[in-house]
């Protein structure tokens, strides 16, 4: 079976939706919630999944935790989580490049989280997390490099599924929902069909959302009262307030939210219950989303491993398509 091909994004963006400062941890200052946090926490209540602990990912994830970051701040913090090797080596005009924001807001940055600026900031990141600098070949053309950045961005992820709890719990969550809806719209609409397409061959029962407009509560409405538990997104730069909107709905009707999103920072953060970061590419004039659509599969396996029927489906529909003559082998 193929895998539906990926439709256009959009333009690229990092806009993050509100102006109001938030934590890294993806709540709103001062919030009361204790649904969401860094830990691993049970089924009910968990968190944005980590990075090996001794990665440099997750040294940098650690060193942002407990500050509260505006916008501008957290698309920095995501920048250097994706590029972390590099990070102790680029200058501040560098890494103003690298985020696209300009070289006074990595200064101001360095100093929200406690460093006289910059030079100290890159100096404790060199103590703490020392690694040889990383040297790219310099003859690549824009394409190859676009293809070298998103093999960086799998490698991340492979990073990132080296702790499998998080997946392992998403899969519960996914299979256990009768209905599961599926959310992705605009950009992420061609991830959330490819795994709709794929989970309706072995779940009973998946609603796919890939179209906004006025009767998306609706169709949540209806899922809930078909006795859908869980809600699972795909969340894309740039981010439509849309799906904020949406899923924070989702939440208030007692849906428990499962996210892929490009960033632990992502703007869907705070109204997820689950956010399964994977970077997309932004080399070129449209974001590339391999990371995601990877993890999207991953996602689809561990809900398998709790479906104790899948494989029964995919056998009958395998008898059915050959009977079918529904395949060119």
């Amino acid at each position: 079976m193929n895998t539906p091909s990926v439709d256009d994004s959009d333009s690229r963006g990092t806009g993050t939706g509100s102006d109001r400062d938030v934590g890294v941890s993806g709540n709103p200052p001062d919030s009361d919630s204790d649904s969401r946090d860094t830990g691993t926490g049970s089924d009910g209540g968990v968190g944005v999944s980590g990075n090996p602990p001794d990665s440099p990912a997750a040294r940098l994830q650690a060193l942002f935790e407990g500050h509260r970051l505006t916008p501008t701040q957290r698309r920095i913090a995501h920048s250097m989580v994706r590029r972390a090797a590099e990070v102790p080596f680029l200058s501040s005009v560098e890494l103003a490049e690298l985020a696209g924001v300009s070289q006074p807001s990595v200064t101001r940055f360095a100093v929200a989280l406690g460093f006289d600026g910059y030079p100290a900031l890159r100096k404790h990141l060199r103590e703490v997390g020392p690694a040889e600098q990383s040297t790219e070949p310099g003859t690549y053309n824009e394409y190859q490099q676009a293809v070298e950045a998103e093999i960086e961005n799998l490698k991340h992820l492979a990073e990132v599924l080296a702790d499998p709890r998080p997946v392992h719990r998403a899969g519960r969550l996914l299979a256990a929902s009768r209905p599961l809806p599926v959310l992705g719209l605009r950009a992420a609409a061609s991830q959330a069909y490819g795994f709709a397409y794929f989970a309706a061959k072995v779940h009973p029962d998946v609603r796919l959302l890939h179209e906004g407009g006025t009767m998306i509560h609706d169709r949540i409405d209806a899922a809930v009262r078909a006795g859908a538990t869980t809600l699972l997104c795909f969340a894309l730069p740039r981010h439509p307030r849309e799906v904020v909107d949406t899923l924070a709905y989702a939440r208030s009707a007692g849906l428990t939210v499962v996210t892929v999103a490009d960033s632990a920072f992502a703007p869907v953060a705070k109204v997820s219950d689950l956010l399964l970061p994977a970077a997309v590419g932004t080399g070129l004039a449209f974001d590339t989303a391999c990371a995601p659509m990877l993890l999207g599969r991953v996602l689809l396996e561990a809900m398998c491993d709790d479906l104790p029927d899948a494989q029964a489906r995919l056998e009958e529909f395998d008898t059915r398509a050959t009977a079918r003559g529904l395949f060119v082998e």
